[in-house]
């Protein structure tokens, strides 16, 4: 490995042409920076919308929109403007990875869509993200709350007495993210390999019935539909907050053993021998006898001060926090969450890269761009020939920054 490869990361030298907007592509694309790839964000005159989603806000910027941009260059480009449009073609024609998440054919009058980049550009990685797909699905908008709804996650969350409700993030956005970002390092794999490029599509609805795991298989491979059952697991007991002097602690025993250290540090061995509860399949069909003997002694205690005998004793636990205190805890365990990203007035913290790297770590370069921030500079390099760039046209800009080496 070189030092240049430590510096820019196993993406270094990749180009991304960043046709997308408010979450899922952005996200995928923010990953991709991180990792090394020089990413062009190309954005409308009136930019992301998520510019503009407050509150909360750092300055006059959206925090929704800083959370999911950092490492990327802006560029401003009316699509409906002859020039533009030109601008945005040229880029997409010198980019290894274009990714986009317009209605399906909505490029194609720009001459943007699949087809088109590919005839000028054969090795294009070119990811496409939509809400139900380029089949039957293809005129109904993706909106994260939609699929939470379609899917049936909803039909999973909330108390199984009231009504549905949608899961406190947009889950399938970030998952579907996730999945395109896997599916561009696959494709640009291959091409490493064959030369060849190809069109990688992601759809929220298939994200979201992949991302419902154990629920999806109960349907698909039993024959069951899964019901609300507010924070029970419906296989596993223990697997829920449960009561406790102060506040609830989340409790866990997956298998026999840690069921049996939990009802060591409760003072109860004798309830893990016991017939009813001495299998996880024993557990969960009698967790209506077994609860309130775990609860009993639980409220004997803080959650707190149970979270730290639990966790000695290798039993799964874990307080509810807020977010502050979700991040305390990443602290603590020397995860180091918060990185700050950009110098002075530009300085502004995000969210570490979740994954680690022993040999080319993530990079973070760039602040979120302000809108067209580098727009003067890229339209110079997309008016110049090809050929006169160095690296066979690749954008040479400055986007040094700091390496992740925890």
């Amino acid at each position: 490995m070189t030092d240049d490869t430590a510096r820019g990361g196993p993406l270094s030298g990749v180009l991304v042409a960043d046709f997308s907007r408010i979450l899922a592509g952005p996200y995928a694309t923010m990953l991709l920076a991180d990792l090394g790839a020089d990413v062009i964000k190309v954005e409308g005159p009136r930019g992301d919308d998520t510019r503009t989603w407050t509150p909360p806000a750092r300055g006059d910027t959206a925090t929704y929109y800083l959370g999911v941009n950092r490492g990327k260059r802006s560029i401003a480009l009316d699509l409906g403007d002859p020039r533009d449009a030109a601008a945005a073609r040229e880029l997409a024609r010198r980019a290894d990875v274009l990714i986009e998440n317009f209605k399906p054919g909505g490029l194609a009058r720009f001459g943007l869509d699949y087809e088109a980049v590919r005839a000028a550009n054969p090795g294009i990685v070119y990811g496409s993200i939509t809400g139900f797909g380029s089949g039957a699905g293809r005129a109904v908008p993706g909106y994260d709350l939609m699929v939470q709804a379609i899917s049936g996650l909803m039909s999973l969350t909330g108390d199984p007495a009231g009504p549905p409700y949608r899961a406190g993030i947009s889950v399938f956005d970030v998952m579907a993210g996730n999945h395109a970002a896997i599916g561009i390092l696959a494709a640009l794999r291959h091409r490493d390999a064959t030369g060849e490029g190809q069109l990688v599509e992601v759809n929220l609805l298939s994200s979201a019935l992949t991302g419902l795991v154990n629920h999806s298989s109960a349907y698909v491979a039993g024959g069951t539909v899964p019901y609300r059952m507010g924070n029970a697991h419906p296989s596993v007991f223990p697997y829920e907050p449960l009561p406790t002097a102060d506040n609830d602690l989340i409790v866990t025993a997956a298998n026999d053993g840690q069921f049996r250290r939990l009802c060591g540090v409760l003072g109860i061995p004798d309830v893990a021998d016991d017939p009813r509860f001495a299998t996880n399949a024993a557990r969960t069909a009698n967790r209506d006898a077994l609860r309130p003997l775990l609860v009993e002694r639980l409220k004997r205690r803080g959650a707190v001060e149970w979270f730290e005998l639990l966790v000695d004793a290798g039993v799964p636990s874990g307080p509810i926090n807020t977010i502050d205190g979700g991040f305390a805890m990443a602290e603590r365990f020397e995860l180091d969450p918060v990185v700050v990203v950009g110098e002075g007035g530009r300085a502004v913290p995000t969210t570490r890269h979740p994954i680690r790297f022993s040999r080319t770590p993530a990079t973070y370069r760039l602040p979120p761009p302000d809108l067209d921030e580098h727009g003067a500079e890229l339209r110079r390099w997309l008016s110049e020939p090809r050929d006169a760039q160095r690296n066979e046209g690749r954008f040479e800009g400055d986007i040094e920054g700091d390496d992740d080496r925890g």
